[in-house]
């Protein structure tokens, strides 16, 4: 009797248990329903992203032609159809003794090979499905395509810091922003095409190792590290600031075994797969290079903190107490030790590049005459990333208000890339990522509190709709009430007990945060209070007016400062119509096929790599700047008078000397208005050079008649205005008059005894003067 009336109890509450389970399935179903909608809606915007971040770096493809840009991508490019033509093994024993002769240079040894091993790559993969692709045309489009991977590795990067939504935001940030477009549109064959996209995603794969703790993701960022490492020097930021993250990671108290694994794998496989880049080689675990010890020394103090926190559950405290006293007296005495090993010179503390890099003054004359290498100003953030510099401080307080591993990783990243970006302005490019991830949180976060929208008219229907809503509660209240009575007396659990189970579990998992058991790594979000429509209204048109502007300008500054290759130039006329001066083109045509091919050129380093690579003809000097006395050898043949200059020329077997002028049409990067900094380096270098005879009376560099006498004897001065005073450059103005710098020049007869010009280009850009072999032969090729 009693089992059948137990059975009469129980089966309605199987019956109601049912019912839940099946309403519980469907809406189950129902989510997933919608999650793959907004996966698949997801997918597409990437997509779309993926498309722009390509089709907006083709400006200079379609306003010129598929042509490689700058100076340095031309020995990228070199060196490519080197790799794909003689194989891997060649190209790492490969000697050039087409580069600074007579000297040559060690290919496989001196260089970050990832970018020339990525174009190799994709083209053979190209031919092997029968795409017939010139090595050339993948090389011009190798950086638009890894810009649409380094906007894929910012959404990957910002969802495992912050959401997806706010990746979609960095993502689309990511493909247009300037200062990354600077370094990878069609025809930058540089190595920042690569590099920037395995920094990002080396970022995304450590945040993810350390949010999971497993050996996958650990490894995982290492490789991505290594092809950081085979593409650029940069990456002894990356190797400085994760032992960084993990340093104040273990200084706050968030130490824990999944910081300890993520770590310790990425340390020790990241470190052995860099080794085997030649141009690495040891220096991870060399003394003598100071970039690498900070990683080194993190580790060990990762070490030593695992093996205390083991040691303090196995001691004692009076004994655990002498242990940690004792370390860090070990410490203290081994610390002391190395900085005063550094101070009398016996271990290298940091190389002059380092330190230039932390901010100290450089005197090196080489490192300070690149541009590149100059601070920045607050009009270059603004000119790179325009309305997200007003966006990151948003972000940073969002990050700082739910702070985890993840977002101490970031704003770590922040504060460091906004520091060297400001010590030098090449570093722009690795402040930009960084700059969209935390714009994409702040915008996301903002659009999101101010989208959740109280859509209540007015306060008295409010006031009315919440009467109505009580009223109707009442009932169901009043029914409950009774039907727990009704249950009691029918002997039926009541549906308060059915809920015990869930209000202990509920307990249990307070207990469990409240004694910090569940990971740190969740963000933890507060209810969203709703704001009145119109105030919601006016953020988001603001949001999208400010988007708007932002897209127009990325468009404008990639169309016209960052699309115009500089080895063609091109400017409008009066009448709207375009000139086009492919000066450099020309004078290197003219080298390649009308002098010997043993010929010897002289001319600054910065047309080293063109002269190769165009020119097929042998240099003194390149822009690998890896011997400053030679390149002081060249300056000084530069600012010496032919008399003395001839010795150096003849020293140096050259054939050919190349000068790049541009007085005729108003070029200002030509070789006079670099003259200055070639005196500066041979001064180094050779005593009897000095800066001040090149000034004026009133201390000013100039070519007019105020010049000094070793100012316009010297070979630069010389073979730059050979024949210019002849020129009518400009109407109703004087013959010879310099157009660069708005002067006439003041010396006009000019004449050589050891050199003859052998050609000039339309526009007098490049200048090429031949060495004769004997002077009495008064030897004369005439000019074309």
């Amino acid at each position: 009797t009693m089992t059948s009336a137990n059975a009469k109890v129980m089966k309605p509450a199987a019956d109601m248990m049912a019912v839940d389970k099946a309403v519980g399935n469907g809406t189950a179903k129902s989510t997933s329903k919608i999650d793959a909608a907004l996966n698949v809606f997801q997918g597409l915007i990437l997509f779309l992203i993926c498309i722009l971040a390509f089709s907006t770096r083709l400006f200079s493809v379609l306003r010129y032609e598929s042509v490689i840009h700058e100076f340095d991508p031309y020995f990228n490019f070199r060196s490519t159809k080197y790799l794909v033509k003689e194989g891997f093994y060649d190209f790492h024993n490969w000697f050039d003794d087409m580069s600074w002769y007579p000297l040559g240079r060690f290919i496989g040894g001196t260089v970050y090979p990832g970018l020339m091993f990525t174009a190799a790559i994709g083209y053979h993969f190209l031919h092997a499905f029968r795409f017939t692709v010139e090595i050339r045309n993948v090389c011009v489009m190798l950086a638009p395509f890894m810009s649409m991977l380094t906007s894929l590795a910012a959404f990957f990067l910002t969802t495992e810091v912050w959401d997806s939504s706010a990746g979609l935001y960095a993502a689309a940030f990511m493909s247009i922003v300037p200062g990354y477009i600077s370094r990878s549109v069609a025809g930058s064959y540089d190595n920042e095409a690569c590099a920037i996209f395995a920094m990002v995603f080396t970022f995304a794969c450590w945040v993810r190792a350390v949010k999971r703790g497993t050996i996958f993701w650990g490894s995982m960022a290492a490789f991505a590290y290594f092809y950081m490492v085979l593409s650029w020097g940069g990456y002894i930021f990356l190797i400085n600031l994760i032992p960084l993250h993990v340093f104040v990671l273990i200084v706050s108290g968030r130490y824990s075994s999944r910081l300890y694994v993520a770590y310790c794998t990425f340390y020790i496989l990241g470190t052995l797969l860099s080794m085997h880049v030649q141009f690495v080689s040891f220096q991870p675990v060399s003394p003598n290079s100071p970039e690498h010890m900070g990683a080194f020394g993190v580790f060990g103090l990762l070490q030593l903190y695992t093996y205390f926190y083991w040691t303090k559950s196995m001691l004692s405290e009076k004994q655990f107490k002498y242990v940690l006293r004792m370390a860090i007296l070990s410490a203290v005495g081994l610390l002391v030790m190395v900085i005063l090993a550094a101070i009398s010179g016996r271990v290298p503390f940091l190389t002059a590049r380092f330190k230039a890099l932390l901010g100290s003054t450089s005197n090196i004359a080489i490192v300070k005459s690149v541009s590149e290498h100059q601070p920045s100003s607050w009009t270059t953030f603004f000119f790179d990333m325009q309305c997200l510099v007003s966006l990151v401080p948003v972000g940073l307080y969002f990050c700082f208000m739910h702070l985890t591993d993840a977002n101490m990783f970031i704003i770590l990243y922040t504060v460091t890339a906004m520091y060297f970006s400001s010590i030098m302005v090449r570093l722009v490019l690795v402040l930009s990522p960084v700059v969209c991830i935390m714009a994409a949180i702040g915008a996301s976060e903002t659009m999101k509190n101010y989208s959740n929208i109280n859509w209540s008219i007015s306060g008295s229907y409010a006031e009315k709709s919440e009467d109505v809503k009580e009223t109707e509660d009442e009932a169901p209240r009043a029914e409950s009430k009774k039907s727990k009575v009704r249950n009691r007396k029918a002997g039926q659990p009541s549906k308060s007990k059915a809920k015990d189970y869930t209000k202990d579990k509920t307990d249990v998992l307070a207990k469990i945060k409240k004694l910090g058991l569940v990971s740190k790594n969740k963000i933890k979000r507060t209810e969203k209070k709703p704001v009145s429509l119109l105030t919601g209204v006016m953020v988001s048109v603001a949001f999208l007016c400010l988007f708007y502007f932002y897209t127009i300008h990325c468009t404008w500054v990639t169309s016209i400062a960052y699309s115009s290759p500089s080895i063609v130039l091109a400017a409008v006329n009066g009448d709207g119509s375009k000139t086009v001066f492919d000066d450099f083109r020309e004078a290197y045509q003219w080298l390649k096929f009308n002098t010997a091919p043993d010929a010897k050129v002289m001319s600054w380093w910065d047309y080293g790599y063109q002269i190769t690579a165009m020119g097929n003809r042998t240099v003194l000097v390149d822009n690998n700047t890896r011997n400053n006395t030679h390149i002081a050898r060249v300056g000084y043949a530069m600012a010496s008078p032919e008399e003395r200059s001839i010795k150096v020329i003849r020293e140096l077997d050259v054939d050919y000397v190349l000068v790049v002028f541009g007085g005729k049409i108003g070029y200002s990067s030509d070789d006079i208005n670099k003259f200055l900094w070639m005196v500066r380096i041979s001064g180094g270098i050779f005593p009897e050079v000095v800066e001040a005879e090149y000034y004026n009376a009133q201390g000013m560099y100039t070519v007019d008649r105020s010049a000094t006498t070793t100012m316009k004897n010297s070979l630069m001065y010389s073979m730059c205005y050979y024949r210019f005073g002849e020129l009518m450059t400009a109407y109703g103005r004087p013959r010879g008059f310099d157009r660069t710098r708005n002067v006439e020049i003041g010396k006009k007869d000019i004449k050589f005894r050891y050199l003859e010009e052998a050609f000039t280009t339309e526009h007098w850009m490049v200048r090429i003067y031949r060495v004769k072999k004997d002077p009495q032969l008064e030897e004369f090729i005439p000019a074309m």
